[in-house]
């Protein structure tokens, strides 16, 4: 059963009458979990894509660079879309909802929190709003700091990206204490290591460009002069 067909069943649910926090209720537990994953993702990109005023084609298309949407699973993705575009709820309720069904996996809201970077960047241009919404969810999701910081920096080209911040480290730390850093990442970002958190399959493709940058920016340590 492909994810979609499961998110399918998922808005049987919503086709009752039951909103869409009364789902994400419904879905804490494996394997149903990755289908909570999409539709989060979805949520709160459809909220997001309404903080810089605009919803563009950009970001529409960007969902399809997360999760592969088949020609007759289109419906049923613009039908969550749209209904948590005009969903009374606020998206901080959709985010708190969403970090107690994940409370305990904190690389998974991290990893939600990249698809939604995504999506931001999605029209070249991450409007302040976007930054606003993104840090307030990352807040919500006890994301710390240091790590929303090296999110932003791989995502938003308004500067060469600090490897250090990248890598969540300081200059001053060790070099052991570093490599051990960015050997800790790509532990977390392997794909089977991300399914077994609840990422679908079919968005694990967002590590591939993580892979990149954290060992781009381990590189570049290790380049750099002392």
């Amino acid at each position: 059963m492909s994810l979609w067909t499961r998110i399918s069943d998922a808005l049987a649910a919503l086709s009752a009458g039951e909103g869409l926090t009364a789902v994400f209720d419904k879905l804490r537990a494996p394997p149903e979990r990755s289908v909570a994953f999409a539709i989060a993702v979805i949520a709160l990109g459809a909220k997001m894509a309404k903080a810089d005023g605009q919803v563009t084609r950009d970001e529409v298309t960007a969902f399809r660079e997360v999760f592969h949407i088949t020609a007759k699973d289109e419906a049923g993705a613009a039908r969550v879309f749209n209904l948590a575009r005009t969903d009374v709820a606020g998206f901080e309720d959709y985010a708190t909802r969403i970090s107690a069904m994940f409370a305990g996996a904190p690389e998974t809201l991290t990893d939600l929190l990249e698809g939604l970077f995504h999506i931001a960047m999605a029209d070249g241009f991450y409007h302040p709003n976007e930054d606003a919404y993104l840090e307030r969810v990352a807040q919500i999701f006890s994301v710390p700091d240091r790590d929303f910081k090296a999110l932003r920096a791989r995502f938003v080209p308004d500067a060469v990206p600090d490897p250090y911040s990248v890598l969540g480290v300081t200059p001053d730390m060790s070099h052991e204490e570093i490599r051990m850093a960015w050997r800790k990442l790509v532990r977390a970002n392997h794909p089977d290591a991300m399914m077994a958190r609840g990422v679908p399959e079919e968005a694990v493709r967002l590590a591939e460009r993580r892979m990149i940058d954290i060992n781009r920016a381990w590189e570049d340590i290790q380049s750099s002069p002392d």
